[in-house]
């Protein structure tokens, strides 16, 4: 019945796209670089103890928008928990964020069914599986989820993709869409004792040969319609910028464009092919607009020259 009840709610999702109710957006912008628990309290380290050596570090190395994103890194002991405060315990629940894995590293995300029990500092109540992406750096490209059912998924290696997990508290089953291609929909949360609430999502640097980015994380009541965070998946790099800046899409790029501070357009192209780069080196140093184009869709970042 579970399993009936999600595919129906996929589905109309798909066509109907239904509302949701966002509560948290955060693109890592607005904090200092280095440990990130002791910045926001929707952060917080698995030790409970801000600036361990399990404390995620903002960094401005790589970023899906703007110029800065989370890094999880091959440490092995990095366990940064992304905190649910509503912590939600029926209904229809989203988490997405954009992530990027590089080429033969690994990647790992699990779920957290429980905020706190008596005397503990973090109830360990892992729900929905172990996910894993290139599981012990052999499977470049490819996940896995244990639990049950089993699960196998795909992702785009070396580029940034869109993670949304779906889900559904009241069947205790959860979907999975990589930039906005469903990968299952019937995984169930019975995997590590009774669900109580969407305390978490678990972001931990399984292995030495872990290495992940995350950016642009939304947290929202009911489902979020692939329009309501934009279906086209790209990055742009180096920012700041010098003289070439690359635009990295897994789609055609229709046009891009630049604008000054001030909204006046100052360069315009129309690659009309996958991934391109634009010369910048004409222009003077400053903040600037791009909004690049792909299917239709637009969307702009701020670029530092």
């Amino acid at each position: 019945m579970k399993k009936y009840y999600m595919l129906a709610l996929a589905a109309f999702a798909l066509v109907f796209s239904v509302e949701a109710q966002i509560e948290l957006e955060d693109d890592f912008e607005f904090y200092n670089l280095g440990n990130i628990s002791a910045q926001n309290s929707h952060w917080r380290t698995w030790s409970g103890v801000d600036g361990a050596a399990d404390d995620a570090e903002v960094v401005d190395t790589d970023a899906s928008s703007g110029t800065q994103s989370m890094l999880v890194d091959n440490s092995g002991v990095v366990d940064q928990l992304m905190l649910i405060e509503s912590t939600p315990s029926s209904g229809v629940y989203t988490v997405q964020w954009k992530m990027f894995i590089p080429a033969n590293s690994e990647g790992y995300f699990n779920m957290q069914g429980e905020m706190t029990a008596a005397g503990v500092l973090w109830n360990q109540l892992l729900q929905g599986g172990n996910v894993h992406f290139n599981m012990d750096g052999l499977d470049p490209g490819a996940g896995v989820v244990d639990g049950t059912p089993g699960q196998v998924f795909s992702y785009p290696e070396e580029a940034w993709f869109l993670v949304t997990c779906v889900y559904d508290l009241d069947n205790e089953i959860w979907a999975l869409s990589i930039d906005g291609d469903e990968q299952f929909n019937d995984q169930e949360f019975t995997f590590n004792d009774a669900f109580v609430e969407l305390a978490a999502i678990d972001f931990f640097s399984v292995t030495t040969g872990n290495t992940f980015y995350v950016d642009d994380v939304t947290l929202a009541v009911g489902v979020l319609g692939v329009d309501d965070f934009s279906a086209d998946v790209f990055s742009v790099y180096p920012n700041p910028v010098t003289d070439i800046l690359n635009v990295r899409s897994q789609a055609v790029v229709d046009d891009v464009a630049v604008y000054d501070i001030l909204g006046k357009l100052v360069l315009k192209t129309t690659p009309d092919t996958v991934s391109t780069t634009i010369d910048m080196s004409a222009l003077n140093s400053g903040v600037y607009l791009v909004q690049v184009t792909i299917g239709g869709a637009s969307k702009t970042v701020k670029v530092i020259k």
